[in-house]
């Protein structure tokens, strides 16, 4: 084993992480928690991250992956996590604020930035819309919490966060920052435009450094939580959409990467900051300078199939736990045998973004075939979401295309969906496109390895650098038939949503999400 490790941390919607790499960009080992963010009674729409508690669970990865190690190898760490989420200090430093990127309280603030036509100003500046983004949330804290909006001396996003805690410094970088929806796109850097909307002075924002930049060391405090050695290196990272193609070499614009986790990206990379006109995607800054991404996400299609494993797959959690397996190992395993079109249940869960009315049916499952002798059941509800999930991405790459002018040959799905051997060869037929798959499925800790690396002096660049060490394990084709079957699919399952989405809107069942302001 090498006696040269760079840790990366990751806050993610779902879980937490932390991932060590030695400097061939080869896994070593890993710290998971899965948590849960809390809503405010009587806030409705709102999500709270627990700093506290999280904190906590962060650092048990951090000890959970250094277990069986000397921390003195760890060269550097670096930092990512989810978009949008942020959090706010006051003049001590302590955190007085913090949501994830699913707070969607600001209803009435994202309405009044519609109607304003504030709310589209900001999209073409900035490449997103209000609903999940801070304009909406700031005026959300100074009309219900003004003593919280007073008392703001620091805004940060989450990723921005761990760096925070690991070496309390308060900095940003270009990915992570223009999530935020506060920043001027083409500059990488804040909008004062869009902060003087909000009321909010520049001096409260963190400098926007680029990544790979070293912004400290682990203070005392850090290391005797973490297990880390004091000193170590802190480095920027960012965003974890943006790094997860950096970890599989994905910096050249035109290249097409579908990232599975908690929530679904379908990608693209661009050498300008391409705004959708009719807002329906919506895009940020990459990691590397020079380059934008504009992306579909699939709202919680990585976070429904958690919510099934604990909800439906008791026996199979069982025979998975007498076996040695993974419950999703053995879910795919049988589901496999199971047609495209799950015998004709589908799944209705994330809808295609559409960023200025973002709203999403309740989450359904139908066409059961109660009267047939083999009965339709949770195996074909297994299947059923992932084409559901995979649905949504073929939705989003359609719109990529069309804005971005491309016609790609393959795609790269990376992620924890990558795992699979059933949902990476749905992606392929009803893609309709090869399928290459990393063999670091934690591309989005890679990418923040490959920035510590920079930072510790192991690598020049992070581009050439994560180009060198990524490898692909294998390539998957698509089945004709299996895509034949797919395009009928793919037009059924559109239908099917815009009907059920027809009994939310009409106040009948809860959607599974709505943005603020839709």
């Amino acid at each position: 084993m090498s006696d040269e490790l760079l840790l990366a941390i990751d806050a993610g919607t779902g879980s937490c992480r932390a991932v060590l790499f030695d400097v061939a960009g080869r896994q070593v080992a890993i710290g998971q928690r899965e948590y849960s963010h809390d809503e405010l009674p009587g806030v409705p729409g709102s999500q709270v991250f627990n700093t506290e508690r999280n904190w906590r669970l962060i650092c048990e990865c951090v000890r959970e992956a250094l277990a069986d190690l000397d921390a003195a190898a760890v060269k550097a760490v670096s930092t990512t996590s989810m978009r949008e989420g942020m959090v706010l200090y006051d003049s001590r430093g302590r955190e007085i604020w913090a949501c994830p990127n699913v707070d969607s309280r600001a209803g009435q603030e994202a309405g009044d930035l519609v109607r304003s036509g504030a709310a589209q100003e900001i999209y073409d500046r900035a490449g997103d819309w209000v609903a999940i983004t801070a304009p909406a949330r700031f005026r959300w804290i100074a009309r219900n919490e003004p003593d919280v909006f007073a008392s703001i001396e620091h805004v940060g996003m989450l990723g921005d966060w761990i760096l925070t805690k690991l070496s309390g410094a308060f900095v940003t970088d270009p990915s992570l920052g223009s999530s935020s929806g506060m920043f001027e796109l083409a500059e990488r850097d804040w909008s004062e435009h869009i902060l003087d909307l909000c009321g909010l002075d520049r001096s409260l924002f963190p400098p926007v450094v680029e990544p790979g930049s070293v912004v400290g060391a682990v203070t005392a405090e850090a290391a005797e939580a973490t297990g880390l050695r004091e000193g170590t290196p802190v480095v920027v990272g960012g965003a974890d959409t943006q790094l997860g193609l950096l970890g599989i070499g994905v910096t050249q614009p035109g290249r097409v990467t579908v990232v599975g986790g908690s929530f679904w990206q379908a990608t693209v990379v661009l050498d300008e900051p391409l705004i959708d006109p009719e807002g329906r995607l919506r895009t940020v800054c990459h990691t590397v300078p020079g380059r934008w991404m504009i992306e579909g996400i699939g709202f919680y299609s990585g976070i429904v199939m958690r919510w099934f494993r604990d909800a439906f797959c008791e026996l199979e959690a069982l025979e998975a736990e007498r076996a040695g397996e993974d419950v999703y190992a053995v879910m795919e395993r049988k589901a496999r045998e199971v047609p495209p079109g799950a015998n004709g249940v589908f799944g209705l869960f994330s809808n295609l973004m559409h960023a200025k009315r973002w709203v999403h049916a309740s989450p359904a499952f139908v066409g059961f075939d109660v009267g047939n002798p083999a009965p339709t059941g949770r195996i074909e509800c297994f299947r059923a979401l992932e084409e559901s999930a995979v649905y949504v991405t073929r939705g989003h790459l359609g719109i990529v295309r069309e804005l971005a002018g491309i016609d790609p040959d393959e795609a790269i799905l990376t992620g924890g969906a990558a795992k699979g051997t059933l949902w990476p060869q749905i992606v392929a037929d009803a893609l309709g496109m090869p399928i290459r798959i990393p063999e670091v499925k934690e591309s989005t800790a890679l990418g923040a390895a490959v920035y510590a690396g920079v930072g510790a002096g192991l690598y020049s660049d992070a581009g050439e650098s994560a180009e060198r060490i990524v490898r692909f394990e294998r390539t998957l084709e698509p089945d004709a038939e299996a895509h034949a079957a797919y395009r009928d699919l793919y037009d059924r399952w559109l239908e099917l949503y815009a009907r059920a989405l027809e009994i939310s809107e009409a106040g009948l069942v809860r959607p599974l999400w709505r943005a603020a302001g839709t």
